[in-house]
């Protein structure tokens, strides 16, 4: 009894022992050298293809790890020496003949005898319970290869228990979960968590943003304490929001095995780590594991001069129609980017004066501190005779992908200075406000510019008195769309000035539903059904629209409905087209209207037979699961067949959000007297005016004048016709994503997405005492390119991959009323023009020496134009002959 007592307590501290000495990672054991090989390759191809298609490398080698110390206080605290031998560098996927960029050079020449020298020179790594707590190395090395170590280095972190913590590798600080099971463990490391500093930056608007996912999983098989086998993958795809044809994916793969063990050195002594590094080599020294950013070098680039010489004809103003105009814009803002201001300001000042809008529209696209520098210096706005290139530089700001707080800085400061013109003024306020809303959407609405342009903005609404000015402020705050000035909003939209109050409602309209609380709606009602004062055509059907769009309640839904019958004749139309059109398109308030409807008293032959020729209209250019493209035209006449208001949207919705893509309006008043016709009530006393305001990509622009005055008016009614008066022209930087990605094997990733506009946007208003007719046209002629380029390099070999796509087109909106008779005839018509749409993919591996292959493929498809009409009243008004519909083709009557 007395012997197996002592047995139990012998076996008891044995376990004890061996508890207290396990290890909570990896361990090596003493005197051992551990042999291993190691590959790391990666692939770049577009989301869906198959890997064999891909463009990528491969590098291979085979690694010594010795145990060099441990704590004589604990197994859990480790130095261990890696070293890399033998290295290789190879094609991802086969290439035969000349495709092997590889074919017939030793390995010094791909990599370079340096850079092979330092590859192979050993690294020490401190594992503390399974963790790496200091990386050493030689300072001296390059970071490229110090990247590729620290990526193998990374591969001996980790943890035999299961469990999610925050761990540092080259990645980055990341979160990891781990799942232990036996002899084999995976690590997920949550790519999106990892907090490492890489310059970037991305459109703000999601709909022309890029979606990306990143996976990263690391399985390790474990025996004796030690790896087997591990085998590490991560992805990154990316794609283009609104349009899935631009694409791009990496996959990056480690494997390291463990192919054999002999008789290694014996363990240094000492209780200090540091003290035992320093014994092994005085040059090591501690370096962040975390992966280094390198420096690029271009050595075949062409000056920033150079290179403009070479693309400054297409971008001549009469190419401002063609894709090739939009791709050298693209091309010119990467040049810009890495040009300092002096070189910048050489160009400036040398180009004519023809090509020098497109100049400024790169410069400014190119949102660098030295191209603002560079603009603002070369820009005079004491100067009215620079009023074009001054327009082309406010409006590259107020479309600005990523605009900065310098930015809005220095337009504050602009404004405060003297300014030659006074459009010039008020489209610097303007643009304002359009950069306020970026920033804060951006979580820098708190920034000292952000909050003294507000005030700048609100402040010149509380104060000035001057009709000019409120429009400017009103129009800033269009953009802006500050929750505050609601209430500013309010006390302008029942102002006894008509087109103060339809500015003010209209930008009450862009607000979300959210900010449009019960005291907005109350005033809403309160116009629309006139309770206080008598009110213009266009703010009451503002109003109304305003109400139907954010949860009318079943009384505000029933009175706007009783009111048509009561309302001037072509107001009882718009209102009935209105209802209709909620319910064909079965828009949000569709649900209550029709609640509403089944009452006899709202739903009857006499309110739904109101005749007149006003319209609402929306309908779909595209859609798909996630996606969807709306148009909506709305156009509202006088009592007496004039244009009053035409409206014409597109809207591009992604899920929860959604992009204004456009908004072109076009207003007039005061032209009864051109046919001796009685104004509607509330508008008896409105000077004649006729002009044009555009939103584009959710930016409001300066609206334009077509004429002004009876004076004006008349001398475009003798000319019987209106020059085209140009709204929008110039280049646009739609798309701008920029990302580096460290990945996990240490080469670097360079994502770019960029998506450029050409645009020229115009219209005209003619009149004809003669014919009694009048006639609106807005022309649209636009150019779009999108490019995705994606490069992994080594600094020594790189691959990379750049998909794109283009297309051209043209669209023309043509308005027609005779009003020799009632009801007078209308007719709207849509001109398309054909349009080209091209889809590239290029693919390419290439050393630093030079040496490369490239795979290009293309396709190329036409899509036919087409004439059709969207609304008339009379078959006889718009005679035209119909294009063959298509899949990208539609048409409309309403």
């Amino acid at each position: 009894m007395i012997l197996l007592a002592v047995l139990f307590l012998c076996f008891i501290s044995s376990y004890s022992a061996s508890v207290k000495g396990h290890t909570t990672g990896l361990s090596l054991n003493n005197d051992r050298l551990y042999k291993l090989t190691y590959s790391t390759e990666v692939i770049v191809n577009q989301v869906g293809e198959s890997l064999q298609d891909g463009a990528g490398y491969k590098l291979s080698s085979n690694v010594d790890v010795v145990l060099v110390w441990r704590n004589p206080d604990g197994d859990d605290d480790q130095l261990i020496k890696v070293t890399i031998k033998d290295v290789n560098v190879e094609n991802a996927n086969q290439r035969e003949g000349e495709k092997n960029i590889f074919k017939g050079k030793k390995i010094s020449q791909i990599i370079g005898k340096d850079n092979l020298a330092a590859l192979q020179t050993p690294v020490l790594l401190h594992l503390t319970r399974g963790k790496v707590t200091n990386y050493y190395s030689y300072p001296s090395e390059p970071v490229g290869v110090q990247n590729l170590k620290r990526g193998l280095a990374s591969l001996f972190q980790m943890q035999l228990t299961s469990g999610t913590t925050n761990e540092v590798d080259i990645s980055g600080n990341c979160k990891v979960t781990y799942q232990a099971h036996q002899d084999k463990v995976t690590k997920i490391k949550a790519l999106d968590t990892c907090k490492i500093e890489r310059p970037g930056f991305t459109t703000q608007n999601k709909v022309l943003g890029i979606s990306s996912k990143a996976v990263s999983l690391t399985s390790y098989k474990i025996e004796d304490s030690f790896v087997t086998a591990v085998l590490a993958e991560e992805s990154y795809g990316f794609a283009l929001n609104f349009q899935r044809m631009a694409t791009g994916k990496i996959i990056s793969r480690q494997k390291l095995e463990l192919k054999t063990t002999a008789a290694g050195p014996g363990l240094m002594p000492g209780k200090k780590v540091d003290a035992v590094v320093k014994a092994v080599d005085s040059k090591y020294a501690s370096m962040p594991l975390i992966g280094q950013l390198f420096q690029k070098e271009c050595k075949r680039c062409p000056s920033l001069s150079e290179f403009w010489q070479t693309k400054k004809n297409q971008l001549q103003p009469d190419n401002l129609g063609k894709a090739e105009s939009a791709r050298s814009f693209l091309d010119l803002i990467h040049h810009l980017r890495a040009a300092k201001k002096e070189e910048i300001l050489q160009i400036l000042k040398k180009e004519k004066k023809e090509i020098l809008p497109q100049l400024v529209d790169a410069v400014t696209s190119a949102q660098t501190s030295d191209s603002l520098d560079a603009i603002l210096e070369f820009l005079n706005f004491k100067s009215e005779s620079d009023v074009i290139l001054q327009e082309r530089f406010l409006y590259a700001c107020g479309f600005a992908s990523h605009p900065s707080e310098e930015l809005l800085k220095a337009l504050l400061k602009t404004f405060k200075s003297p300014i030659g013109s006074n459009d010039i003024r008020e489209t610097v306020i303007i643009v304002t406000g359009a950069l306020i809303r970026k920033l804060c959407q951006n979580e820098a609405c708190k920034a000292p510019a952000v909050v003294e342009a507000k005030k700048l903005i609100l402040g010149g609404l509380e104060k000035t008195d001057k009709k000019e000015d409120i429009k400017m402020y009103l129009l800033a705050l269009k953009n802006a769309l500050l929750p505050e000035g609601i209430p500013l909003l309010l006390k302008y939209v029942e102002s006894d000035d008509g087109p103060i109050s339809h500015l003010a409602a209209t930008a009450l309209q862009r607000y979300d539903s959210s900010f449009i609380t019960n005291e907005v709606k109350i005033v809403m009602n309160r116009i629309y059904h006139q309770n206080r004062k008598v009110h213009e055509k266009t703010v009451r059907t503002t109003a109304a629209a305003i109400i139907l769009k954010n949860n009318p309640s079943y009384i505000e839904v029933k009175n706007l409905l009783l009111s048509i019958g009561e309302l001037p004749k072509e107001m009882n139309k718009y209102m009935l087209s209105m209802f209709q059109d909620i319910l064909r398109f079965q828009l949000p308030a569709s649900k209550m209207v029709r609640r509403v409807l089944k009452e006899m008293i709202t739903h009857n032959y006499d309110r739904f037979s109101k005749s007149g020729s006003s319209s609402a209209y929306t309908g779909y250019v595209d859609r798909s699961s996630h996606s969807a493209s709306t148009y909506s035209l709305d156009i509202l006449y006088s009592g007496s067949g004039i244009l009053r208001r035409s409206n014409l949207n597109i809207f591009q919705y992604l899920e929860d959000t959604h992009l204004h893509a456009s908004q072109v309006v076009i207003e007039a008043q005061g032209l009864e007297a051109l046919i001796a016709a009685t104004p509607d009530e509330g508008e008896e006393n409105l000077d004649s005016f006729a002009g044009m305001s555009a939103i584009l990509f959710d930016v409001q622009l300066r609206p334009v004048t077509f004429f002004n005055g009876y004076s004006d008016l008349m001398a475009k009614v003798l000319s019987a016709s209106g020059d085209p008066v140009s709204v929008v022209k110039g280049l646009i930087l739609l798309t701008d994503y920029s990302q580096v990605i460290q990945l996990q094997s240490g080469l670097e990733a360079n994502v770019e997405f960029q998506g450029g506009l050409a645009i020229d946007i115009s219209g005209a208003m003619e009149f004809s005492l003669w014919y009694r007719e009048s006639k609106t046209r807005v022309k649209n002629r636009v150019a779009v390119v999108v490019t995705g380029d994606i490069t992994v390099d080594s600094t020594f070999v790189k691959a990379g991959q750049e998909a794109s796509f283009e297309t051209e087109a043209g669209l023309e909106f043509i308005s027609t009323v005779q009003f020799s008779q009632y009801p007078f005839l209308v007719c709207m018509q849509m001109d398309k023009q054909e349009a080209p749409f091209r889809r590239y993919v290029t693919k390419y591996e290439r050393l630093s020496t030079g040496k490369g292959y490239v795979y290009r493929k293309g396709k190329e498809k036409l899509f036919p134009g087409s004439e059709f009409p969207l609304h008339q009243e009379n078959s006889d008004m718009c005679k035209v002959v119909f294009a063959p519909q298509t899949e990208n083709s539609s048409n409309g009557w309403f």
